[in-house]
């Protein structure tokens, strides 16, 4: 009997374990295939050069530290130490989105929300995200992380029309990038997780809260002390 059960138990892990393979193998190709397709049609340095040869592209040294810190606690505070895609952050998002029985969490690195807005839509799909890795893995082959980080703030919606960091900081707060407050600095770096909701033009609990959110990630990685981010939070947005 004792042996029937362990039959039974082995037969059943073989099935599961033949159905993740078969599962990851499927997904695989078919992001593949969709990475191929995005990549023929535009090819990466041409999307480059498309963010670059913005009028007002901002470079990481046009940009306050403070906004640099906030930006990389809040959304991939390993950012200059993994490579395209996290392993950690993936496997995270995994076991989330098992718990809730949905696709909400990602894990996307800053590489591959540059990927994701250089060629894809923000429609969550396992195709969509298993081609974003491709091109993210093609990005980090060609460019170092402070293009990257350009990339991405040069490339990603703020809210209000606003597409970029230059547009960010003029729109809501009429200065160049290098001139934001504090306060304001972190403010922007948190509006992208949610623009229609964070948007300084709302002025809501909700674009302090976030704010906070922010904050807390600055503190916990060491680049803010709590009495400093308390002194930011309070200025609000001044």
């Amino acid at each position: 009997m004792k042996k029937l059960i362990r039959k039974i138990i082995a037969t059943v892990l073989a099935l599961i374990i033949l159905f993740v393979i078969s599962f990851c193998t499927y997904y695989a190709v078919i992001g593949y295939k969709e990475y191929k397709k995005v990549i023929s049609e535009v090819p990466l340095q041409e999307k480059v050069e498309e963010i670059t040869s913005q009028e007002n592209f901002v470079k990481k040294d046009q940009l306050p530290k403070i906004y640099i810190d906030a930006v990389i606690a809040a959304e991939d505070h390993n950012f200059y130490t993994h490579g395209a895609v996290s392993i950690v952050s993936t496997f995270r998002a995994v076991i989330t989105n098992l718990k809730d029985g949905e696709y909400s969490e990602g894990g996307s690195t800053i590489t591959q929300q540059v990927a994701k807005n250089m060629y894809f839509s923000q429609k969550k799909t396992l195709k969509r995200k298993v081609a974003e890795m491709f091109v993210a893995f093609d990005i980090e082959k060609h460019y170092n992380k402070d293009e990257i980080f350009e990339l991405y703030v040069n490339n990603i919606f703020f809210g209000s029309g606003y597409y970029n960091i230059y547009d960010a900081a003029m729109g809501y707060y009429g200065v160049e990038p290098i001139e934001l407050s504090d306060s304001q600095a972190t403010i922007l770096a948190g509006v992208p997780n949610a623009p229609s909701v964070y948007s300084p033009k709302n002025n809501t609990p909700l674009t302090y809260q976030r704010q906070k959110q922010v904050l807390d990630s600055m503190v916990e990685y060491g680049y803010l002390s709590a009495d400093e981010a308390e002194m930011i939070l309070a200025t609000k947005g001044e």
